[in-house]
C-alpha cells in the first residue's frame, strides 16, 4: 500500500475528534493536551486565490471556506479550546466590490442559521467583535439572535471579526474611556488594565497562537494589541484546503516553541557566565 492511500485511511475509534484519518492520529499522537494554547486567532486567507486556482468566482471560494470554519470551530471546542476567534471581515474589505460584500453578508447570515446546532451541540457560546452598528439591519439581528441562543452555553467562546480592525479597536477603546470620565475630568493616565477592559475582546486571554493561511507575512490589523505574545504560524495552506491535519500540525508547531515573554531561558541564565571586571 503507497503512502498516499494510507494517508487517506480513516481510523474510526471512540476518539474525542471521531474518526482520524491516518494523517490525523500521526499528528493526535504527538500532541501533549495539557499544553494546549487557550486562546486561538485565525486569519483566514486565501479563498480568492483556491478559487482563482480552479477558474471558479470568488465567491466559490468564500463559500468552500466555510467548511474549513465549521471543522476548525468544532475541533477547537472538542479540544476544549476557551476561544477561538476568526478574522471574517474587517474595515478595510468594503473596499472589494458590492456583489461580493453583498455575497459575503449574505453567506454569513447562511452560516449563522445552519451552523446553530452544531454550536449548540458543542456548547459554544458566539460573540462578534467589530463595530457591528455598521453592518446591514439583517446582519445586526442575525448576530443579536445568535449571541442571545448561544448565551447560556458554557463551552468554548467563538469571537467572529466581523467590520474589524485593530486600530479602530484601539481607538474605540479610548473613546470609551473618554466617554466614561466625561464631567469627571481627564485621568492622569491610562493604564493597559484599563485599555483591555475596554477591547472587544474584554474577558477573554490574549491569543497563545495566532495561524494564519496562504503563506502571507503579515497581521493584517488583526487583534493589534492582542495579540503582543502570541506565537504566530504561517502556512502555504489556502483557507478553503485548511483541514483538521493541518491544525493539528499548527498546534504541535505551537507546542515546539518556547514563550519567555521578553525574558530568557532559566538554563540559559544559569549558563551565562560572570561578567569580569577590566583588568582582572
Amino acid at each position: 500500500m503507497d503512502n498516499k492511500q494510507n494517508k487517506n485511511l480513516r481510523v474510526a475509534s471512540s476518539h474525542p475528534l471521531g474518526a482520524l484519518t491516518a494523517e490525523e492520529a500521526f499528528l493526535w499522537e504527538r500532541l501533549d493536551l495539557a499544553r494546549l494554547p487557550r486562546h486561538i486567532a485565525v486569519i483566514m486567507d486565501g479563498n480568492g486565490r483556491w478559487a482563482q486556482k480552479r477558474h471558479l468566482p470568488r465567491i466559490a471560494g468564500h463559500r468552500s471556506g466555510t467548511q474549513s470554519a465549521r471543522t476548525t470551530i468544532e475541533t477547537c471546542a472538542r479540544l476544549k479550546i476557551e476561544a477561538l476567534t476568526l478574522y471574517a471581515f474587517s474595515v478595510e474589505n468594503w473596499r472589494r466590490p458590492k456583489t461580493e460584500i453583498d455575497f459575503l453578508m449574505a453567506l454569513l447570515r447562511e452560516y449563522l442559521r445552519k451552523e446553530m446546532p452544531l454550536l449548540q451541540k458543542n456548547q459554544i457560546r458566539m460573540r462578534f467583535l467589530g463595530r457591528i452598528d455598521e453592518l446591514p439591519a439583517g446582519v445586526q439581528n442575525d448576530v443579536r439572535e445568535a449571541m442571545e441562543k448561544t448565551a447560556g452555553n458554557k463551552g468554548m467562546v467563538l469571537c467572529v471579526a466581523l467590520n474589524y480592525g485593530g486600530r479602530a479597536e484601539i481607538v474605540d477603546a479610548m473613546n470609551e474611556i473618554l466617554s466614561e470620565s466625561n464631567g469627571y475630568g481627564m485621568p492622569s493616565k491610562v493604564t493597559e488594565e484599563q485599555l483591555s477592559e475596554h477591547l472587544y475582546t474584554k474577558g477573554l486571554p490574549d491569543p497563545d497562537l495566532l495561524i494564519r493561511t496562504s503563506g502571507e507575512m503579515r497581521v493584517s490589523n488583526f487583534l493589534l494589541w492582542q495579540i503582543a505574545y502570541a506565537e504566530i504560524f504561517v502556512t502555504e495552506t489556502l483557507w478553503p484546503d485548511f483541514n483538521r491535519a493541518r491544525l493539528l500540525e499548527a498546534l504541535l508547531e505551537y507546542q515546539k516553541r518556547e514563550r519567555r515573554y521578553g525574558g530568557i531561558r532559566e538554563d540559559a541564565a544559569s549558563d551565562e557566565k560572570p561578567v569580569r571586571a577590566a583588568g582582572r
